[in-house]
């Protein structure tokens, strides 16, 4: 009946338009037929018509009359441009087998993947408010955009943020601040133990690898830590030429051990001691894990390898490269501080470290084992907070993988201090640190000093896109196609990096300055207060549990942390049954636990 219904409606009105085209009073005829092919029409479609039958008429009909005005005005058939590709869409959506809404609701359906497509643009540019946004709000991506272009960074009446609501955090002013020591407060690492120490700043880039980054970006980073004064981390990728622009570097060694591999991905001494004697290479780090996707390793998706990025990194064109989850050149608690030592004697002195993100506590405290017995010591620890971002991670891994930056950084500074170290290891931190509140808070809690990456991405330009695994970055920066590179401006871009770091420095200086601290060693948990409920607020030295100095190695063992210490072997990652032998007691600070941690 359907079908019928149909073919006398496309019959009528085709016949009716031609007809009146050549002899107009016909068309009064559609006084008498239209109501009734409504009605037979509306009947069609109240009849649960579905969307399929829907399209057919309605393109049966648009044929038709064309085909009727074609009869009598030739120039009607240029019509068919339009209406015929949009047929042809509803044939082929109808007849695919992949996409049910498509094949349901042809043409229409498309409508769906048009507005999932621009959703997050959607989102971001007129739903959400100015906290609301992740991993980065609007307010805190505008600060970065602000400082970096050296626009006005001041807040207009009043704070947005609700200060009852549970999680705000503030730092205590003190009714007598005082003028800062240092404006530019640096850190030393290896002083004493390495023959090339190193002064760092207390901001610096975080590890992004040229490769996931475009060369432009690179460029732009290590340019803008030249003017700045403070460190690039080249991430796992490698040196490449782009990293070779003046700026200090942090060379970070990952399981792929790119730049210092041999063909069947081991570690290559020699490569290793060529490259790490450069003057440009002032630290290096040993990549154990990162926040994002912790345990995974790297990827690298064909598409961004050019043949450039092939040859820093000693891979072949046209496969991902996937860093293995671990290292080949050890297995040990043991064997990592010996490669530490390695790694420290084939760079000539220079201060070795290793990065990763807490996960099971007893294998850091295996290191921690290690370290007393061995006597071999890392001039510093980065730990990698859960919530760090990287290029492309598992979605599993990304949101539920990891221990978050506060609570890792906690501990791994409890540690250290339990085994009396701390004074001899500097901690860096990164994890969303953005601004100078978040400096502080971080220097705070047990950091020495502190990594960004996202943040000097939106300093670039990054507008948080969120399309740096799909090789289509808009901006440029987390891309290698040619097209979008050519956004990012070296030249341009250091500059807004290099004046983001030095406002947030200056932020963080000052209200260190406004708490009555004179230079960021002196900040401590109890200086941060954080609401825990809408009546309630502690500082984070009533959140967190801070251990005394030496407090592991003498009974009673901290209950927090005790039978992780006790179940930790040092000669493996692996889980052992405790051992009751004692471990003598170094001779550490007598400052508490939060020993004296010079800046010279």
């Amino acid at each position: 009946m359907n079908a019928i219904l149909l073919t006398l409606n496309i019959i009528i009105f085709s016949s009716l338009v031609a007809l009146g085209l050549q002899w107009p009073p016909a068309l009064f005829a559609f006084l008498v037929v239209g109501p009734l092919s409504l009605l037979s029409i509306r009947r069609l479609f109240s009849g649960g018509a579905s969307a399929r039958v829907i399209f057919g008429t309605t393109a049966a009909v648009a044929i038709s009359v064309i085909a009727g005005l074609g009869y009598v005005w030739p120039g009607a058939w240029y019509g068919m441009l339009l209406v015929g590709p949009i047929v042809l869409l509803g044939i082929v959506d109808m007849l695919q087998t992949k996409q049910s809404i498509r094949r349901n609701f042809p043409v229409i359906g498309h409508a769906r993947y048009l507005m999932e497509t621009i959703r997050p643009e959607i989102q971001q540019y007129f739903i959400e408010n100015n906290i609301e946004g992740r991993p980065f709000n609007r307010e805190e991506r505008s600060l970065i955009y602000q400082r970096a272009k050296g626009a006005v960074d001041s807040l207009p009446f009043g704070t947005q943020r609700d200060v009852y609501e549970t999680g705000y955090e503030w730092i205590n002013h003190s009714m007598m601040p005082v003028e800062p020591k240092e404006h530019e407060p640096r850190v030393w690492f290896g002083q004493g133990r390495c023959a090339k120490p190193y002064s760092a700043s207390i901001f610096n880039v975080s590890a992004m690898s040229y490769g996931a980054l475009s060369s432009a970006a690179i460029m732009s980073l290590n340019r803008a830590a030249k003017e700045g004064g403070f460190a690039h981390n080249t991430g796992e990728g490698s040196i490449s030429p782009a990293h070779l622009q003046g700026g200090d570097l942090i060379w970070q060694i990952g399981t792929g051990y790119f730049g210092c591999r041999t063909p069947d991905g081991k570690f290559d001494p020699d490569s290793f001691a060529e490259r790490a004697i450069r003057d440009e290479v002032k630290m290096l780090e040993i990549k154990i894990s990162q926040g994002a996707k912790p345990g995974h390793g790297g990827i690298l998706p064909a598409k961004k390898i050019t043949p450039e990025i092939a040859a820093i990194r000693g891979v072949v064109m046209g496969k991902d490269v996937n860093s293995p989850p671990a290292h080949t050149a050890f297995s040990t608690p043991v064997g990592l501080l010996e490669f530490v030592a390695r790694l420290r004697e084939l760079s000539g002195g220079k201060p070795v470290g290793f990065k990763l993100c807490i996960g099971k506590r007893r294998e850091f405290l295996a290191v921690c084992k290690a370290m007393l017995e061995t006597g071999i010591v890392p001039d510093f620890i980065t730990i990698d907070g859960g919530e760090g971002g990287t290029g492309a991670a598992p979605f599993e891994f990304s949101n539920s993988l990891g221990t978050p930056l506060l609570e890792g950084l906690t501990f791994a500074h409890n540690a250290l201090v339990g085994i009396g170290l701390r004074d001899q290891i500097r901690i860096i931190a990164s994890g969303k640190i953005s601004s100078g509140f978040t400096l502080a808070r971080t220097i705070a809690l047990g950091a020495d000093t502190c990594n960004a990456a996202r943040p000097m991405m939106l300093a670039m330009g990054c507008i948080q896109a969120r399309k740096c695994n799909t090789n289509e970055c808009p901006v440029g920066i987390a891309t290698q196609d040619p097209a979008l590179t050519v956004g990012i401006v070296p030249a341009e871009k250091s500059k807004r990096v290099a004046r983001y770091h030095r406002e947030t420095i200056r932020a963080a200086v000052d209200l260190m300055s406004a708490a009555g601290l004179s230079k960021p060693s002196e900040l401590r948990p109890w200086h941060i207060m954080r609401r825990i409920s809408q009546l309630e607020v502690r500082h984070y030295g009533e959140i967190f549990e801070y251990l005394a100095p030496g407090a592991l190695l003498r009974e009673p063992l901290p209950a927090s942390i005790g039978r992780a210490w006790e179940v930790a072997d040092a000669s493996t990652f692996a889980y052992q049954e405790a051992d009751s032998s004692a471990i003598s007691i170094p001779q550490t600070s007598a400052n508490g636990h939060f020993a004296e941690r010079p800046h010279i």
